[in-house]
């Protein structure tokens, strides 16, 4: 049997420095647990803009669609702002996304029990979070037509369109159920039906997938304003929650501050399986290609490390693994080791992004 194949794509900014410690736990599980990988390489957003004078090649993508899976760092940075916006970096990503119809958007929030202080919620309302944000990602106002800037009499109209078919309801609805089944056996999903008539057929596909194909599942329904609140207000009233691009974007990274720190959020993309029965997926940590602090050593890896533990759960049916990998990283910070996002208002020394990776190692190591 050969390996399963993994392609990382490191990307921009901080990208690079938080894959190459997630490259050492590639290699730990390889000598220590027998599960080797075979790891290609190659470049994505502005990296590969400077290489090939585009975000994504088309050899890049190939690569994609023929891997197990992919695993991503961050793209963009501000030396890319005055590129057309076909060739911005972000377009490599969406491409991804799209052409390997990544349809299912995983983004956990989940508050390790070391940091319930440091999120600027009270401890009572974090401590304990472990909830799922199904994120449908390859529709809806991102990529409806027409979109564009266009002149209307004397003034500029910039036009994004809302779209949604039933069929992409369902099959993200159908997502959400499943990982409902495997966790708390909650969904609520969330829109906008009050005032958008996309919003209305959102309502009423999850409901008829509901009723047919999951009644054993829990289901309620909220505008997702009122889900924002409700998440600042008491997000362990969740278990899954379900919603279309635009709002999952901005629920999700909402739900990211409840954890203290970006840094600390992984993300899986999932689309139909590959005839080797695997999804389709792409893995990348949430927090962006932070330019600011970039080349420093001072990322925080983890939301990348545990982006691969997803992977290990979701592509490669390796759960037991994953959850090493988790508690080896929950272990870590229990132990006060902290990167500098991790510092509470007491300050304190911040370890680097290669010091965070080598005690995550240790940790697992710790654990045979």
């Amino acid at each position: 049997m050969t390996n399963p194949s993994l392609l990382i794509l490191a990307g921009d900014g901080i990208g690079p420095e938080v894959m190459n410690e997630v490259k050492k736990i590639i290699g730990w599980y390889g000598a220590k647990r027998d599960l080797a990988f075979d790891v290609e390489e190659d470049l994505v957003g502005g990296a590969a803009y400077d290489a090939h004078g585009t975000p994504l090649t088309d050899a890049t993508m190939e690569r994609a669609q023929n891997a197990d899976a992919v695993l991503l760092g961050a793209v963009g940075g501000p030396k890319y702002d005055t590129l057309d916006f076909s060739q911005k970096p972000e377009r490599g990503l969406l491409r991804l996304r799209k052409e390997m119809d990544l349809y299912s958007n995983l983004r956990p929030a989940q508050c390790f029990d070391a940091l319930a202080d440091f999120s600027s919620l009270k401890r009572d309302v974090v401590a304990g979070l472990d909830i799922m944000i199904v994120r449908e990602l390859t529709s809806g106002v991102y990529f409806g037509e027409p979109r564009g800037i266009h002149k209307e009499g004397n003034e500029r109209v910039g036009v994004n369109t809302q779209r949604y078919t039933e069929s992409e309801i369902a099959r993200v609805a159908r997502s959400a159920f499943e990982l409902a089944r495997r966790r708390g056996n909650k969904v609520c999903s969330m829109e906008k039906a009050n005032v958008m008539e996309s919003g209305v057929l959102w309502r009423e596909v999850v409901t008829e997938i509901h009723a047919t194909e999951y009644p054993d599942v829990e289901l309620s329904h909220m505008y997702a304003d009122a889900g924002a609140m409700q998440l600042c207000r008491w997000p362990k009233q969740f278990d899954v929650i379900v919603t279309d691009n635009l709002f999952g974007d901005l629920l999700s990274d909402a739900a990211a501050m409840l954890t203290g720190s970006l840094g600390m959020l992984p993300s899986a993309s999932l689309g139909a399986p590959m005839a080797n029965g695997r999804p389709k997926a792409l893995y990348e940590p949430v927090h962006g290609s932070a330019p600011d602090i970039a080349g420093q050593g001072k990322a925080n890896p983890i939301a990348c490390i545990l982006s691969f533990a997803m992977a290990l759960r979701y592509s490669f049916d390796q759960g037991a693994e994953a959850e090493r990998l988790e508690k080896a990283v929950e272990q870590v910070l229990a132990d006060g080791l902290r990167t500098a996002d991790l510092l509470g208002p007491e300050g304190g020394s911040p370890i680097s992004t290669t010091e965070m990776g080598d005690a995550i190692l240790a940790a697992l190591d710790a654990s045979l």
